[in-house]
């Protein structure tokens, strides 16, 4: 069975999300584990990269989306691509990049939503 172009990019895009999100999950286990050094982040983080860059690139509708591609492209220019990067500077990068991932990950979570109808029974539950 032959598979049309529109399942085709579906599935590509599908696959370039998928790399995406994983590439995030990953920084930030590496950010949290105290035991991670520069030089491992800077090995894992362009092994996850250099995967990801074979993907074909895909046109990212999503904003949470479009601001993970940017904020993993500046990442890497300030980690993998700075000479001077030791664990000093991951040290001092650490707290403050799980606040960004953090905070697209919150992103991310704002586009899910309850309807209306369940929305209102919770607000005045607690009134008594």
């Amino acid at each position: 069975m032959a598979f049309t172009q529109k399942q085709i990019d579906k599935f590509n895009r599908q696959k370039y999300i998928t790399e995406l999100e994983k590439i995030s999950k990953n920084l930030f286990r590496m950010f949290r584990d105290e035991k991670v050094c520069a030089q491992s982040f800077v090995l894992k983080f362009e092994q996850l990269k250099k995967k990801f860059d074979e993907k074909e690139e895909v046109q990212l509708d999503s904003e949470y989306h479009r601001q993970l591609k940017a904020y993993i492209e500046r990442l890497y220019r300030h980690t993998c691509q700075a000479e001077d990067f030791s664990d000093e500077n991951f040290a001092d990068i650490r707290e403050a990049e799980m606040s960004n991932l953090n905070r697209l990950q919150k992103l991310k979570n704002g586009t899910s939503y309850k309807k209306d109808k369940h929305r209102s029974k919770h607000k005045n539950e607690d009134w008594g």
